[in-house]
Formats: structure tokens, sequence, C-alpha cells
């Protein structure tokens, strides 16, 4: 009669390895392996990676990407972006006492119609009173929609790796109160 360590460990002999690819707006490498016991068991999985395990660059090592396995051929397992998403740490470390904090929450699309939500942390240099926040929340969620409206998702993504729709954001920002920092905290596709 087999012992559970040993039906645990003819278990895990039957399982394949699959080759887990990043999507192709990430450079479709591959970023690690998952075991499985076939193709089907693999897809739905969500695998979190480091943005600079990705891009090999540690400048980006606060960022995390949730890749969800929408197919599967052979041994590698193709993804897409579920989210990409800061790391908690590193958002409230840049909070100073004499600043405010305005979180913002927009559901937008892409110029191929995709629905995403996109969440922005913007930190001023002082204090800011309540009216001048809401007024900057409305700013950035109309900046937000008009943006992403004129990229396909891919293309936004790529403006968010580089930066680029930061900058775009804190310039929109400024013009209603001084902002030290303008980040994406999280985009959920």
């Amino acid at each position: 009669m087999a012992t559970s360590s040993q039906k645990s460990a003819e278990k895990w002999k039957t399982k394949q390895w699959f080759n887990v690819h990043t999507p192709k707006v990430l450079g479709g490498e591959v970023v690690g392996e998952i075991p499985a016991l076939d193709e089907k068991a693999v897809l739905g999985r969500v695998i979190k990676v480091s943005m600079a395990w990705i891009t090999k660059n540690p400048s980006q090592s606060f960022m995390t990407v949730g890749l969800k396995v929408n197919d599967a051929n052979g041994n590698s397992a193709n993804t897409s972006l579920n989210y990409i998403e800061q790391v908690y740490s590193y958002t409230h470390s840049l909070v100073r006492r004499g600043s405010s904090i305005i979180y913002t929450n927009t559901k937008v699309k892409d110029s191929e119609g995709k629905p995403f939500v996109l969440k922005l942390l913007a930190i001023t240099r002082h204090k800011v009173a309540g009216p001048k926040k809401t007024l900057m929340r409305k700013a950035l969620d109309t900046m937000c929609t008009e943006y992403v409206a004129q990229k396909s998702q891919d293309d936004f993504v790529k403006s968010v790796i580089d930066g680029s729709f930061q900058a775009e954001g804190k310039k929109v920002a400024n013009k209603i109160a001084t902002v030290g920092k303008l980040e994406v905290r999280k985009i959920e596709f």
C-alpha cells in the first residue's frame, strides 16, 4: 500500500512544466515555468512577475505585472496582461508630512474599445484644500479618458512603462497645484 508521500511524488512525476511567455507588448520572452497535469489546468492562472525582471531595468523594480495564461500549446503558456501594479510600500514611501495625496479611479476605453480601470496617485508638494483636490481629480480623470482613447492598449502600456503618460498627467495636475509625483497605482485589464 502506497503512503500519501509516495502518491504525491508520483503525481508530481506526471506533471508537465510549461514555459510562461510574456505578451508581445512586453517582449514575448520566457519569464518562468509552471507545473500542471495538462494544458487545460494551466489556463486562467495568474502569474505575478516584477516589471524589472521583464524589462531588465532595475529602476522599475517597484512595479509588478499580473500575467494571465490564456493559451497553452505544447510546453509553452502564452499570457495576456491582467494588471500592472505598484508595490504598496513604494507608493506610500513617497508621501511626506505637509503634502496631500490624491487618488483617482477611472474607467477608460482605448482606441479599440477595450475597457480597463486606471488608478492614479498624485502627491502634492504642499497641503491642498478639498476643493482643489476635487478639481485635480476631475482634471486627471478627463485627461486619462482623452489620452487613452487615442491609443491602443499596447501603446498605452508602453507609455506607462517609459513614463510619458505620467509626465503628461503631471503637466495637467500642475496647473491646479504643484505636484511632486504622479504615479500609476494600478491598471486592471
